[in-house]
């Protein structure tokens, strides 16, 4: 009986940490759609919703400690518990910077945008299509699929550095471009660094799943 309750613990806590990441991912594609559209509401829902994943974000940290103090967990399992905890940190932030795009497009509806938008669109795709992939990856302690999918971390970087070097360019060409320019470049960096957590939660996969720390992606 003691031993199908640990059990039922520790599949609640992947559940909540899948749940966390699902909250996750759909903030960052709503936080960008809204950048598209210069949607303020949809800003402000992102905005709003931010508190619920930081309260869920609480309460797998409360479940991993009381997991560590009563059950005593060894090896591997230590090791996926202590991991969930990390996981829900990342997910945390990466709605942070979710929530900081959602905040620039409030502080910006008014105004047009500079360029249609792509690359940062398709950085975004790109960075919740990793998430979505290292949930799975966890929930199936998989590390070599942690391994493929922080190697894609390259293709959002360059889609970054693609968007600097455009949006510098606008910048020296006209300088009225100057405000615009500088908020697009803040959406990029928070969607570059959503893609480096997700590399952080590749880590922490592998590391579950052999015991072994590998750095992916250093930049």
């Amino acid at each position: 009986m003691i031993r199908t309750a640990y059990i039922e613990q520790q599949r609640g806590l992947q559940d909540s940490v899948i749940t966390l990441g699902s909250m996750t991912e759909k903030a960052i594609g709503r936080a960008v759609e809204a950048l598209r559209n210069q949607d303020s509401d949809l800003a402000q829902r992102v905005i709003d919703g931010d508190q619920a994943i930081n309260q869920l974000r609480w309460e797998i940290e409360n479940d991993v400690l009381t997991l560590l103090a009563t059950q005593g967990p060894m090896a591997r399992d230590l090791r996926r518990i202590t991991a969930a905890m990390m996981i829900a940190t990342e997910l945390e932030r990466m709605a942070d910077h979710a929530e900081g795009i959602a905040v620039l497009v409030r502080r910006t509806a008014d105004e047009p945008l500079l360029k249609p938008l792509v690359d940062i669109p398709r950085m975004a795709d790109i960075a919740r299509e990793l998430l979505l992939g290292a949930l799975d990856a966890f929930v199936e302690t998989d590390a070599e699929s942690a391994r493929q999918l922080a190697r894609r971390d390259d293709e959002v970087d360059r889609l970054y550095e693609q968007v600097y070097r455009e949006l510098l360019t606008f910048m020296i060409s006209d300088p009225r471009t100057i405000t615009r320019a500088t908020h697009l470049l803040w959406v990029a960096h928070n969607v570059e660094r959503i893609a480096d957590r997700v590399t952080n939660i590749c880590e922490r996969i592998i590391y579950v799943a052999t015991g072994d720390i590998e750095e992916m992606n250093r930049k």
